[in-house]
């Protein structure tokens, strides 16, 4: 289950042209790669993943679980995988 501001993914949309809908289908990519948002992680445990969403363009989604379920919350902003971030998960330009 996934939960998020809507106010935030109408403008990480016009930011970076990822919506939060395509963003989660990052989660079903069976190769992404998870690790921790340390430098963003001071007031709650964030995480980031990078992967392949269903339209084919790999992504890095920063997220974090509710602390009141298991429901992973988008807070940060999805946004495309960066050239270098896309080499680490082995995507071809």
């Amino acid at each position: 289950m996934f939960e998020w501001d809507l106010r935030k993914a109408e403008a990480n949309a016009a930011k970076h042209g990822v919506s939060f809908d395509d963003a989660v289908t990052v989660f079903l990519d069976a190769k992404a790669l998870d690790g921790p948002d340390v430098q963003h992680s001071r007031a709650e445990a964030r995480f980031r993943r990078l992967g392949r969403a269903a339209d084919g363009r790999v992504l890095i989604v920063a997220y974090t679980f509710r602390r009141s379920t298991d429901a992973k919350t988008i807070r940060i902003s999805p946004r495309r995988a960066s050239r270098r971030e896309r080499a680490a998960y082995g995507a071809k330009d």
